[in-house]
Parts: C-alpha cells; sequence; structure tokens
C-alpha cells in the first residue's frame, strides 16, 4: 500500500511504523516501507468484511483526532466502513444504545473507551458472543479483568504519578502542593489520586498534599471557579498545583498567571493553551497521552482480528500506551518520544499475535 506515508504526515504524532516479524503474517516489504519505515508492518490481507467502530464516552477534547485516525485505518487497511460515535451523556446505558444500534447495522470491530470501566465488560463480553472484535481503548476497564480482546490504554495512575513528581521537583523538593482532577466517583479518578499520594509519600514529609479537589472536569467554567476558590484561600501557601484533568489544568494555567502567583503548574495533556503556556513559562510541565497512537494502532490490530487473519496469544492483553513528561525544554520534540513508544507498541502487540 501507498497512503501509509500520507498518513505519517497527515496526523499530529506522525506515527513511524515498525518491523514486525510474527510468523505467517502479510508483511509489507522493504521496497514498499513508507519513509521513516524502519522495517516491515504486519498487513491485514483481506479486511473488508470489517466495519470498525470507535466508541468514545461523551465529546471530550482528548477524541478529537480518532475521526481522521479511523479515515486513514480504512484507507490503509481496505475496511468495509469506520464510524467514530459518541453518547450523547456521560451514562453507561446511552453509551451501551450506541454499540447495540451499530452492532445491529452490522459493525463487527469495536474499539471503546467505556463510560463506566466499572461496567463496561458486560458489554465486550456480549459483543464478542456475537463474533465481534474488542478493543477496550483509551481506558481499561476497572478491577483485575479485561473482557476485551486487548486493551491499549493509558496507565492512568503512571501517568498521575509522573505528574506529580514533576511538580515536586519544580518547587525544590518540598512543600505544599494541591491535586486537581475530574469526577471522584470515577474509577480513572481514584487511580489517579493514588498515582499523586505515591510521589508525595516518596518524599517522607517534605512535601504535603492538601485535600485533593475533584469534579472539575464537568465544564471549564467550574474548574475556574474551583481555582478561583483555591487561590483566593491558600494562593499564599501553596507551591505546586499538578492537574490530572483538562479543564482543570486550563483553569490553574489561567488563575496563576491572573493572579501573577509563583505557583508551579503541571497540566495534563497537549491542549493548544496548555502548550503555549509552556512555552511562555507559565506552564512548568504537562503528561501528555498518545490518543491518535491508541486509535491507530487499535484500529490496526482489530482489523486483524476482525478478519480472523490474527488472533492474541493472550486474551485479554492490557498494554500501556504511554505517557510523556513534556516541558519547555521538549516542547518542540516531544513527539519524538511518543513515535518511539508507537513503535515499541507495534513491536511487543506483533509479538503476541499468532497469524494465518
Amino acid at each position: 500500500m501507498t497512503v501509509r506515508s500520507s498518513w505519517y504526515t497527515m496526523t499530529a504524532v506522525g506515527l513511524a511504523l515498525v518491523s514486525l516479524t510474527a510468523a505467517g503474517c502479510s508483511t509489507k516489504s522493504d521496497a514498499d516501507a513508507s519513509p521513516g519505515t524502519p522495517g516491515r508492518v504486519v498487513e491485514p490481507k483481506d479486511a473488508a468484511t470489517v466495519r470498525l467502530a470507535l466508541i468514545t464516552t461523551a465529546a471530550h477534547p482528548y477524541f478529537e483526532p480518532w475521526q481522521a485516525t479511523a479515515e486513514q485505518t480504512k484507507a490503509e487497511f481496505k475496511l468495509g466502513d469506520v464510524t467514530v460515535e459518541a453518547s450523547a451523556a456521560e451514562d453507561q446505558a446511552e453509551q451501551k444504545k450506541v454499540i447495540d444500534s451499530l452492532a445491529a447495522r452490522g459493525y463487527n470491530a469495536f474499539g471503546i473507551t467505556g463510560v463506566s470501566p466499572t461496567g463496561i465488560n458486560a458489554t465486550f463480553e456480549e459483543l464478542k458472543a456475537q463474533g465481534v472484535a474488542t478493543g477496550s481503548l483509551a481506558v481499561c476497564p476497572a478491577g483485575d479483568t479485561n473482557s476485551a480482546d486487548f486493551c491499549l490504554a493509558t496507565d492512568v495512575e503512571a501517568s498521575a504519578y509522573k505528574a506529580a513528581k514533576a511538580t515536586i521537583d519544580a518547587i525544590g523538593g518540598e512543600g505544599t502542593i494541591v491535586h486537581l482532577t475530574g469526577k471522584d466517583a470515577n474509577y480513572i479518578t481514584q487511580r489517579r489520586i493514588a498515582g499523586v499520594k505515591k510521589a508525595v509519600d516518596e518524599t517522607n514529609g517534605k512535601v504535603t498534599e492538601l485535600p485533593v479537589i475533584t469534579d472539575l472536569d464537568k465544564d471549564l467554567p467550574t474548574a475556574e471557579k474551583a481555582v478561583s476558590d483555591l487561590l483566593a484561600s491558600k494562593g499564599q501557601e501553596i507551591k505546586g498545583i499538578v492537574t490530572t484533568a483538562t479543564n482543570p489544568a486550563v483553569a490553574a494555567a489561567e488563575g496563576v498567571s491572573t493572579q501573577q502567583l509563583p505557583i508551579k503548574v503541571v497540566a495534563i495533556d497537549d491542549d493548544a493553551e496548555i502548550m503555549d503556556g509552556i512555552r511562555s513559562g507559565q506552564v512548568t510541565a504537562t503528561v501528555v497521552q498518545n490518543p491518535i497512537g491508541q486509535a491507530y494502532i487499535g484500529g490496526w490490530l482489530l482489523a486483524l482480528l476482525g478478519s480472523k487473519q490474527c488472533a492474541l496469544k493472550t486474551p485479554g492483553l492490557i498494554v500501556d500506551s504511554g505517557s510523556f513528561v513534556v516541558t519547555k525544554d521538549n516542547v518542540d520534540k516531544y513527539d519524538e518520544e511518543r513515535k518511539v513508544k508507537t513503535r515499541d507498541l507495534q513491536t511487543e502487540l506483533t509479538n503476541q499475535l499468532t497469524c494465518q
């Protein structure tokens, strides 16, 4: 195929692809490899019967690259169809209606970000019983069991730990920090809280964490009010703010800058305002994830599984898609690290496949 080069230049990540060596799998020859491709890649041999659905939670900036990435996987892997859908509300029952409707319309490969990590396994089990290929993308099911064929997601506890470590380093290893995050009842939020706490505990009392402020990712005004109240009451005490949700990240950066406080802010993801803040020094660091890698590699793997060309040696395989600390020193080149991680992911997953 010749479209891989266009995909490489189109995406923000610019994923370079890797040599895949699973025995019996169809591969692209070195002569056909696109510029920057270090080797050969397992190619779906006949994925025209695969109709791929990527299902996200309610609309969120994190998932904005998925539509373009899905269209590219359709062209590159010659899929029968692709769609990217989201439920109208953050409700598992509403998301289930979207999934059921698509399954009834013949979609037979699903990459799903479950609204409820504690309840999504039942949906995966139902889809697999119908012979549908399934992947849990961006978020893994809660607990020790992943009922999807695989999960490719950020290890959110590890990414929050990295964010907290970056905050602690920025304040010189001692002082008071506060953690701003998303929905308290969410399993992901609790893992993020654990990651920050781990980093604080490692300081042996040199760093003190104020009570975590949750439920701030509903919308930006909610986060802005919480940050305003926080800075009014504790602004002189706080040395660092670690944020693990998008809206409080933006609100914290804006609030600290507006009030000209000497507080170090560590954010999440690569919102344009956050990245500009890093360049200007307004934001100390951010921890970015790999959404395009999740959608692209998820689509690639679901094409192989959905066409029955390949199977995973370990059902329910869980793979960390990566998280990366971005500072002023690497703000214009951090994608290189994501490219390396993505190449490693395809190697790792190829080693987990048996193919016809």
